[in-house]
């Protein structure tokens, strides 16, 4: 949408534009050498990062997708005067980006947003392997023992659970050393990755317990920006080769180690220490108040200096014959992993498809105890995530506190309860479904209100932008157009484009003037469709349906009064008017589909639009259907709007291949026509509903 957005500017502007995507299905209509050659500027809408180094020597200017979506036009004549981009910049952007998303009044993420995410999103990998691996093999090879569950050495599952705790060291330097990567390329990819083994191995700073992944973070930013700082040290040109291959690795993790061994390690075993004498100092105080300290503690940085300090104070005074402690602690241990799963299940918009099979892996690793499975969203979400465990991990301590519940074993989770290591089960499993609900409820609030506030910024920006412009995009693009269409879940990942000046463009006072005449152009092509001859008698638009959408479409498939007042009585009723068609083989099976597809994330596109869309076998064939609302559907769109023009698409799962795909971008296209919404919406009846649409090609 951002592409077609940008691509009708240009034409209504005068210049010529090339537009490269690259979405799920990877890049489309890639950018040569010679388009970049020849561009005069570089647009890149994208919320992802773009390999900008073919850029150098260019003008880029770097948004967010919306904004390609919200002020094409805006883009178009800023361009002209953003930065020129450097070969230091780095493939993240650097300051170059940053400015020109500043100039710009765009909403490109930050350096350290996406260096954080680029960090994640490795370490995803190995946090659902080694989790899943470590679970499975305690639970088909473990036994309870006081030593906490043990895997007989040399046995299958102990080869197993080896493979699964080598994917959980790996973790904490790969986080840290994709963060370093995304902020300074590949020489800070070997300080970034010793730094944060580092970070996660308190052995080498006296301390019983690793940084976790907190310290991981700090090694991240810390290598990644010092090695920036290297980078800028003049050198005579004869060492310049070596600078990224040898120079730079060495002094960067030679440096960023020894300060995180003698500076930021001492601070950690200090903690590490003191809390251990705090907590035994609190044993005769209220049950309530050390559960809730423990649960605080467990859930603050899951397998960090705070939390170990709490659990091995739980484990220590097992031998002693205080079972209570370690009750508590079992019960804080899995609310993280089970709330933040439960979080993705009870209102998965909020999160992208990796973060929702993230979240199914974190429910897994939550039922055996591991912790560590909620660090992904910690890491990504830590101002939301983090308090939210935290709540959970308290209200689970405190309850199991207060009903004395006791564990035997050094471990935690409902895999503890099952094989007969707790005592008082009944409160143990209340006091985990509690704390885990209380995570899942806290952390979709804390998400939910962080989004409410950013779409208010770019609000606020949005208009500032456009008043500084002064380019008029405000009332030429209405606000907003398909907002977040290309950012959501499952959405491309992000739009470039390059830009030139056409041969025989207007000149400078052009663009000026143009604009206005758009919208006095409207209303005629709005009267267009009335006065030209078209067939009125329903019958022969019948006869020519084949015209609309490749057939899908006809007079079957039209109506233009949608009685429904909600989303899925919407749904419901599109389904039956589809299988009035003879196509549709189970109506029941059609409605599923579609409803299973906006539990992946709402198809209100903005704008009054909705498309509904399932792949099921329950259709023999392609079908498309169309209605209106007169009063609108609220849909979930992120702009607000209620949808009026409703497209619903079904194709059969096994011969669909990319028709579906084909018949989305064909609608989506057209309906980025301000025109064409407008022609649409005032067709009287099906005929001439079937003309508007013919114009979809």
């Amino acid at each position: 949408m951002a592409a077609e957005k940008l691509a009708q500017a240009a034409e209504a502007l005068g210049v010529e534009i090339k537009v490269e995507t690259q979405g799920s299905i990877g890049a489309e209509n890639v950018l040569t050498d010679n388009d970049v050659r020849n561009a005069d500027g570089i647009i890149i809408a994208a919320d992802k990062d773009v390999d900008r180094s073919r850029f150098v020597g260019k003008k880029v200017l770097a948004v967010g997708v919306a904004e390609g979506i919200h002020h094409p036009e805006s883009l178009i004549e800023q361009v002209q005067s953003a930065p020129v981009h450097a070969a230091d910049g780095g493939s993240g952007g650097g300051s170059a980006a940053g400015g020109s998303g500043a100039a710009g009044g765009g909403k490109e993420r930050s350096t350290v947003y996406k260096a954080l995410m680029n960090g994640v999103s490795y370490m995803i990998p190995f946090v659902v392997v080694g989790g899943l691996l470590i679970a499975i093999s305690l639970a088909l090879g473990g036994d309870a023992t006081a030593k906490g569950y043990v895997i007989p050495e040399g046995s299958f599952w102990a080869d197993v659970n080896a493979v699964g705790v080598i994917g959980f060291e790996l973790m904490i330097p790969i986080l840290s050393g994709y963060i370093a990567y995304a902020i300074a390329d590949r020489p800070a990819l070997v300080p970034g990755m010793i730094g944060g083994w580092i970070a996660g191995h308190g052995e080498f700073y006296d301390s019983e317990a690793g940084a976790g992944f907190i310290g991981a973070i700090v090694t991240g930013f810390l290598a990644g920006y010092l090695v920036l700082w290297i980078k800028k040290v003049k050198v005579p040109k004869f060492a310049q080769p070596i600078m990224p291959i040898i120079v730079i690795p060495i002094v960067a993790t030679t440096a960023l180690s020894l300060f995180f061994i003698y500076v930021i390690g001492e601070p950690i075993a200090w903690v590490f220490t003191h809390l251990t004498d705090w907590l035994s100092g609190m044993t005769g105080t209220s049950a309530v108040l050390l559960g809730a300290l423990l649960g605080l503690m467990i859930a603050f940085d899951m397998g960090g200096p705070v939390n170990k300090t709490a659990f091995l104070f739980g484990a220590g005074l097992i031998a002693t014959g205080n079972q209570t402690v370690m009750g508590m602690c079992a019960a804080a241990i899995p609310v993280m992993p089970l709330g933040q799963g439960l979080a993705t299940l009870i209102r998965r918009r909020l999160y992208s498809q990796q973060e929702r099979e993230t979240g199914m892996a974190a429910l897994f690793m939550g039922m055996f105890g591991i912790s560590e499975g909620a660090i992904p969203f910690a890491a990504a979400r830590p101002a939301q995530v983090i308090p939210a465990n935290m709540l959970g991990g308290a209200v689970a301590g405190a309850i199991a506190g207060v009903a004395s519940v006791e564990d035997a074993v050094p471990h935690g989770g409902p895999i503890v309860a099952v094989l007969g290591a707790i005592g008082g089960v009944p409160m143990f499993f209340l006091a985990v479904a509690v704390g885990t609900l209380v995570t899942a409820i806290t952390t979709n609030a804390l998400i939910d209100i962080k989004e409410r506030g950013n779409r208010g910024a770019a609000a606020l920006a949005t208009a500032g932008a456009g008043a500084v412009s002064g380019t008029g995009a405000a009332p030429l693009v209405p606000e907003p157009v398909l907002a977040g269409a290309g950012a959501g879940p499952g959405a491309g990942a992000g739009t470039a484009a390059v830009l030139t000046k056409a041969p025989a463009a207007p000149p400078a006072a052009s663009p000026a003037t143009e604009p206005p005449a758009e919208p006095e152009a409207a209303p005629q092509a709005q009267t267009e469709p009335e006065t030209e001859p078209r067939p009125e008698p329903l019958a022969e638009a019948d006869a020519a349906d084949d015209d609309v959408l490749s057939g899908y479409l006809t007079g079957q498939t039209v109506k233009v009064r949608l009685e429904a007042g909600t989303k899925d009585a919407a749904i419901r009723e599109m389904a039956a008017m589809l299988a009035t068609t003879g196509k549709v083989t189970d109506l029941e099976a059609l409605v599923a589909a579609a409803f299973a597809r906006e539990e992946q994330g709402s198809t209100g596109l903005g704008e009054d639009i909705a498309i509904p869309h399932a792949k099921t076998d329950a259709v023999t064939a392609p079908v498309v259907g169309f209605a209106r609302s007169a009063e609108g559907v609220e849909w979930g769109s992120l702009d607000g709007t209620q949808a009026k023009l409703i497209f619903m698409i079904t194709v059969p799962e096994a011969a669909a291949g990319d028709e579906h795909l084909r018949i989305l971008a064909m609608l989506s296209r057209k309906l980025m026509d301000t025109g064409f919404r407008e022609r649409l919406s005032a067709a009287p009846d099906e005929a001439a509903v079937l003309t508007v649409l013919r114009e979809v090609q």
